[in-house]
């Protein structure tokens, strides 16, 4: 329990620390990103629930929520707002609308334990938010994972780093059998990750390519 706490509040600090950035420089994805790692932070929050007051239907829907439904797909959108795909934003914000409400009105079943988190097989129909899940998830990933690889040579340590955060994610999930505290550590250990790659400098343009643009400014345009 105060481990899943303590990477809550991390996530809920690191999210705060990338809107603070978004106000000072107007930078899209940095509110995205904001939010995703909120979504974080409120599914770590619910994993603390869970274990302190005992499993129930309204811990499992706070968790599925932020957990299973939004952070890769926020992920996702501010990945592809760094590549200036302003469209994201709108479409990020829809798909936003669809999986709270899912996660409101889905019909939860079975009695849960008092402890461990609880395999969303054993309470979910597959349909629709099982699915959603899934390819929210598969999707998301994706595009980050892309648009990492794609823009690698540009912010070099920051991909790899975003990399590193996904990774540690997907880990997390998958220690969701050994118990509420190996999630929570995967949790800790994505966010700051993430967070580090999201803020990490981009790598200096060469001096040709400065001198480049500086004589065709159009080309920047472009």
């Amino acid at each position: 329990m105060l481990v899943a706490f303590a990477a809550a509040l991390l996530a809920l600090r690191l999210a705060g620390l990338l809107a603070a950035r978004h106000r000072a420089t107007r930078r899209p994805e940095l509110l995205a990103w904001s939010c995703s790692l909120g979504a974080y932070a409120l599914a770590a929050a619910a994993i603390a629930w869970g274990e302190a007051a005992g499993w129930d239907a309204r811990a499992f829907r706070v968790y599925y929520a932020g957990g299973a439904l939004l952070t890769a797909p926020l992920l996702a959108v501010g990945s592809l707002l760094l590549v200036h795909r302003r469209w994201a934003a709108p479409l990020g914000l829809a798909y936003t609308g669809l999986a709270v409400g899912v996660a409101l009105a889905m019909p939860v079943h079975g009695v849960f334990p008092p402890h461990g988190i609880p395999a969303a097989q054993d309470y979910l129909a597959f349909l629709p938010a099982r699915l959603l899940a899934i390819l929210a998830n598969a999707v998301g990933t994706l595009v980050v994972l892309a648009i990492a690889l794609g823009t690698l040579s540009r912010r070099p340590l920051g991909n790899l780093l975003i990399i590193l955060g996904v990774a540690a994610a997907a880990l997390g999930s998958s220690l969701s059998g050994l118990g509420a505290t190996g999630s929570a550590v995967g949790i800790a250990i994505g966010v700051a990750l993430l967070y580090a790659g999201f803020v990490a400098p981009g790598r200096a343009p060469s001096r040709a390519a400065a001198n480049d643009r500086s004589i065709h400014p159009a080309a920047e345009r472009s």
